[in-house]
């Protein structure tokens, strides 16, 4: 990747010595001697941001095009939380950057005016990763405070997709983003989640000048099941087009396209090619017909014996190298997966998109920033599979990454000339069907001590459920795995006495064809309570503890969830002879909502007595992952109905 780079910074710096500079912006840039900030703040939150300044600019030295990048905070602090949060400041910077300038200072409730001297402007480092931080050192701050403070730091341009955030937790007035390039390097920006698009400066003659200007920016509070840094206001900004020598196209995904291609399917040399075959003879290939099975025991092949780096170092993506010694980097697995695949002629295409919690894939604005996750998509199956995330599985990629736009380059082959062609699709997510966790409990009475049951549980998890289990059992321990099975008789009651256990389609070569089940019976004392002639069961909290939603604010964010899924909940009580149960119908609940016919989510539980045995129902979907905030209560509704039932509790009386 590093020589597409260069190449594309050839045509950015071939025609600086034409640009006409003045000095960088920095250079006359300072806060107010005498400051006059708006103190007026919202009293129920204990910090205040009274301004924050960005301004990035693009700037030639000599040879060189660098980026300066300034960032201005003035922050009112108002509560011990607030102090004690803010006595260390930290310079975000790598470790190829450098800091120009830094400076802070603290004004007082009563308007006296301290400036930090260098002693308190420190240096740190982490031990390690040898990461070094620099960061201000506040010191006396009390409640009424202001620290104000703003760093420069020079750092090699970032013009192909760069995202800035303005708005968090706090409320913020005067912000502002100001941007200069030469009057060669034109950019386009876009803003997201209501914050004001940033406007060219016409009257800007020595240089390129874009602004974004707010005067207030409200605070945005975590909620639960929300995409919460993606739905914080943020502008996103890119190089379009070198106006000397008219080149564009730095970020569009057509030469984005081109170069992912370059990289990714390069023509492989005869020894190469002899070590592909070697490493393919490796994999314990069962079904040398079923491509399916074939994806899933190379993906399992490469998971348990190549070691993936964090670190970036070109021998780590030779795949010459790789093949030989078992270690790569992200993007070194990649094409040590590409290299099998084309080898066994398994169609696929490389997949580029971003986890929708924190950025979701623009379809409309080309820029690498949406870029930075990896899937491999099987046209012929309609699966995807991650090649970097180990504890991940074929047909389960990390589910953050599908219900999301995607880039996807295939390779063709046009009479002998094979390039890669790029599209924009949909990421489908996986169905409701295939995420399940299901529960068959069967409930008995001791006839010698009714506060007693014996538990019968029949508990099946597919999908992203049983993902971080079934592929992964037989590595276990005997004892860790002992643990693991009694767990979920645990979880319900942490002194349950096993009785019996019993594993079924443990081999990790099952996962994604058969559901993991675990058979469990033990003894309880935990679920019943006598008083009186009455028996108290606590059939709700059979199926675990639920999550409760309570909303007293208004809801502002939509609703986000991981993953579609399932719950179906089968309980059969076997009534004690001589007893009845008196409360029948508080079994009965049923939420939902529906979309073309179908329940987008829903819980509805039901019974049927047959006898002296109550079997009861409780089914949970959730086949929508992102739904709208106008349609927040019914999906409360449907999460607090499962809480709901998890505290019902039966009351049986006797018939003698």
């Amino acid at each position: 990747m590093t020589k597409i780079k260069f190449s594309i910074l050839f045509f950015l710096l071939a025609f600086q010595s034409v640009v006409a500079q003045d000095e960088p912006f920095y250079k006359s840039y300072s806060w107010e001697e005498e400051p006059s900030y708006n103190t007026e703040v919202e009293t129920n939150f204990g910090t205040n941001i009274l301004k924050h300044a960005i301004v990035t600019e693009f700037y030639y030295e000599g040879d060189n095009l660098v980026e300066y990048f300034l960032e201005h905070l003035v922050i009112k602090l108002d509560s011990d939380d607030a102090i004690e949060s803010h006595n260390k400041v930290y310079i975000p910077f790598s470790s190829s950057a450098e800091v120009d300038i830094s400076k802070a200072r603290v004004i007082t409730a009563n308007k006296e005016i301290r400036v930090l001297d260098d002693s308190k402007i420190l240096t740190s480092e982490d031990q390690e990763t040898g990461q070094r931080y620099k960061y201000f050192a506040f010191e006396g701050i009390e409640k009424g405070s202001i620290i104000d403070y703003y760093y420069v730091v020079k750092k090699h341009p970032a013009y192909k997709g760069k995202r800035l955030t303005f708005q968090s937790t706090s409320p913020k007035k005067n912000v502002s983003f100001d941007f200069f390039s030469p009057k060669n390097l034109a950019f386009v920006f876009k803003s997201y989640n209501g914050l004001p698009e940033a406007k060219i400066d016409t009257l800007s003659d020595a240089k390129f000048h874009w602004k974004m200007v707010a005067d207030n920016i409200e605070a945005l509070e975590e909620e639960m099941f929300s995409a919460y840094n993606a739905s914080k206001g943020f502008i996103v900004y890119k190089l379009n087009k070198n106006l000397v020598n008219n080149n564009i196209g730095f970020a569009s995904h057509s030469t984005t396209t081109k170069n992912l291609y370059a990289f990714y399917y390069p023509e492989y040399s005869k020894k190469v090619n002899e070590l592909i075959n070697k490493f393919i003879s490796k994999i314990d290939i069962t079904d040398k017909e079923n491509f399916e099975t074939i994806i899933r025991e190379i993906e399992s092949y490469i998971k348990t014996t190549v070691y993936i780096s964090d670190t970036s170092d070109d021998a780590l993506e030779n795949l010459e190298q790789i093949l030989t010694k078992d270690i790569a980097s992200e993007s070194g697995v990649i094409k040590l997966y590409i290299s099998i695949f084309r080898t066994l002629g398994i169609k696929h295409e490389l997949v580029f998109t971003s986890n929708r919690q924190d950025l979701k894939f623009d379809k409309d604005f080309e820029a690498i920033n949406f870029l930075t996750d990896v899937l491999f998509y099987f046209p012929d199956f309609k699966m995807y599979l991650s090649p970097e995330e180990i504890d991940t599985r074929y047909g389960y990629p990390p589910a953050y990454l599908t219900d999301n736009y995607g880039l996807f380059v295939k390779e063709v082959n046009l009479s002998g000339f094979k390039s890669g062609v790029g599209k924009v699709r949909y990421i489908d997510a996986i169905k409701a069907e295939n995420t399940f966790d299901n529960m068959i409990i069967n409930v008995e009475f001791d006839k010698d001590d009714l506060t007693e049951n014996v538990i019968g549980l029949n508990r099946s998890m597919s999908g992203y459920y049983a993902m971080y289990v079934q592929p992964f059992l037989h590595l276990a321990k005997k004892e860790d795995k002992e643990d693991l099975v009694d767990s979920f008789a645990k979880s319900l009651d942490n002194n349950a006495e096993i009785l019996e256990k019993k594993v079924i389609n443990d081999d990790p070569k099952l996962f994604g064809i058969k559901p993991f089940e675990v058979n469990i019976s033990f003894k309880s004392d935990a679920f019943t309570e006598i008083a009186g002639e009455k028996i108290f069961l606590k059939i709700g909290e059979l199926i675990g503890q639920q999550t409760q939603m309570y909303q007293e604010k208004k809801r502002i964010l939509p609703i986000e969830n991981e993953f579609n899924r399932a719950y179906l909940r089968t309980i059969n009580v076997h009534i004690p002879e001589g007893y009845k149960v008196v409360n029948l119908e508080d079994i009965n609940i049923s939420n939902s909502y529906a979309l073309n016919g179908q329940d987008i989510v829903s819980f509805k539980s039901f019974y049927e007595l047959d006898n002296n045995i109550l079997k009861i129902k409780a089914n949970e979907h959730y086949r929508k992952n992102i739904m709208d905030v106008s349609l927040f209560e019914e999906f409360r509704k449907v999460i607090n109905s499962a809480a709901d039932f998890n505290k019902i509790i039966l009351v049986l009386e006797s018939i003698k």
